[in-house]
Parts: C-alpha cells; structure tokens; sequence
C-alpha cells in the first residue's frame, strides 16, 4: 500500500504543480483583458469569461511591439517614448534601470545566465550552484584586485530570490551544465541532479 501511495505521489504531485504554475501565470498574463474597453471583453460578448483570451492578447501585443520596435519608424517612436521618460526624475531611473536589466537578459549578444558555476557560498568548503552575469563595473573595479567576475546564487527552490557577488575568477568553477539542468537542479534541491558527464583527458 506504501508503495503505491508513493509512486501515486510522484505521478500527481508534478503533475499538480505544473498545473498550478501554468494557471498563475495565465491568470496573470489574462490582466490585459483590462486594456481593452468593457464592451470587448469575452464577458460582455459571450455572457462567460474565457481562461486563456487574456493570455492570448499578452502575446499578441508582445509580438506587435516587437515588430514596430524593430522597423526605422518604431525605433524612432521607441526614441521619443524614451526621451519623454528621461524627464521625469523618479520614473527616469527606474525606467533605465530595468531597461539595463532586461537588454542584458534577453539580449543575444549578452553573456548574464549562459554559463552555470560552482562557488563556495556561503563559506569556505560550502559548494553552491551560481551563474554568471557579468563583470563588475564603475568605481568597483578600482578597489579590487585581479580578475573578477559577478555571479548570482539563487535560492531554492525558489531561485527568483539569491544573492549578488563579485568573485575572483580563480575562486569560479566553470561546469558542462546547461542552464536548464542548473535550474532543475537548484529547484528540486538537489534532487534532480544532472547525468554524470566524465571528463576525457
């Protein structure tokens, strides 16, 4: 009857999960519904919501906007837009913060989050998952001595929270470890580990 129990556990509690994280973030994602007038909300037009439609037209707007960004005349209206928030104190920094953030992230040329490492965190002879997102920079770089790099440890299993730090690089342990296996890894805690990969010599 354990046995059972068990393996009936390890069926529906993934299955659970998944299910409840893909409804957050389509409840989420079905907020757009609000930009659009009452009248053309699947409520008013067909008497029911629609789980879904809101996710539906995040998408949609999403690519629409990738598309004029991408044109000679969006850039230049992406330009003005930008301008106008300069202007503004508290939302100019702000703005140019998470502009900085997310250039860095989804950019193709950047190198933040491709490459999973080991560290020692939170002390010495502790050994930790972290990830690369770049080098330190500014005034910093004049009050440390030799190569380091930034790297962010995440927490789990939530590995949306963690902790930044500028590194040696001879203290950074580069893993064969796609980013994908380093985040299951961090997030089941340590319970899905990665296929063992031998090094040849």
């Amino acid at each position: 009857m354990k046995k059972y129990f068990i393996t009936g556990l390890l069926v529906l509690v993934p299955l659970f999960i998944t299910v409840w994280v893909l409804s957050s973030i389509i409840g989420i994602m079905d907020q757009s519904l609000f930009l659009l007038p009452e009248s053309w909300r699947p409520k008013a037009l067909l008497g029911h919501e629609i789980v879904g439609i809101g996710a539906l037209l995040t998408v949609m707007i999403i690519l629409f906007t990738g598309v004029i960004a991408t044109n000679f005349f969006g850039k230049q209206l992406i330009n003005l837009w930008e301008a106008m928030l300069s202007r503004v104190p508290f939302v100019k920094s702000i703005y140019a913060s998470v502009k900085q953030v997310s250039d860095t992230l989804f950019s193709d040329s950047g190198n933040a989050f491709r490459h999973a490492v080991l560290v020692q965190f939170p002390r010495q002879g502790a050994w930790t998952i972290a990830f690369i997102t770049g080098q330190p920079g500014g005034d910093i770089v004049n009050h440390l001595q030799g190569d380091y790099v930034s790297v962010y440890v995440p927490t789990t299993p939530n590995p949306t929270g963690g902790y930044f730090l500028m590194m040696p690089r001879t203290d950074v342990v580069e893993l064969e470890m796609s980013v994908d296996e380093a985040l299951k890894y961090i997030i089941s805690m340590g319970v899905v580990a990665p296929p063992n990969k031998l090094k040849t010599k």
